[in-house]
């Protein structure tokens, strides 16, 4: 896997949090989003959902070419970045707590995504 791989598989990754922290955003101004089947419905079409949905898409497009230049089970590993990112990412914008499991979690994660990468410099 060279640095563009790499590169490509972290821009997906980010567009992925991304995502989700606006549907979180978007989910937390919503107060009868699951009342109805035409609550669900509408509740696609506000402004955060919507944008979470179409980044999704368009991860979900360069996904599907990452996985014609890198070994799923490479890429696929190295999207658990999402987790760290997205647990220090939602304490600075939901400031949703830390704690000592989350970072322990954080720590195994990594070094797991470093051990994959550093096989494939070999």
């Amino acid at each position: 896997m060279n640095m563009v791989h790499l590169l490509l598989v972290l821009l997906n990754t980010l567009i992925l949090v991304s995502g989700q922290f606006l549907w979180k955003y978007g989910m937390e101004k919503q107060t009868e989003a699951f009342s109805s089947v035409f609550s669900i419905i509408r509740l696609f079409f506000t402004p955060y959902i919507f944008t979470g949905l179409v980044m999704y898409g368009l991860a979900t497009v360069l996904w599907l070419f990452i996985l014609t230049k890198v070994p799923l089970s490479t890429a696929y590993p190295l999207q658990s970045l999402a987790y760290i990112i997205a647990v220090f990412g939602s304490f600075f914008i939901f400031g949703e707590a830390v704690t000592f499991w989350k970072i322990a979690g954080v720590l195994f994660i990594m070094i797991g995504v470093s051990l994959i990468g550093a096989s494939e410099l070999r």
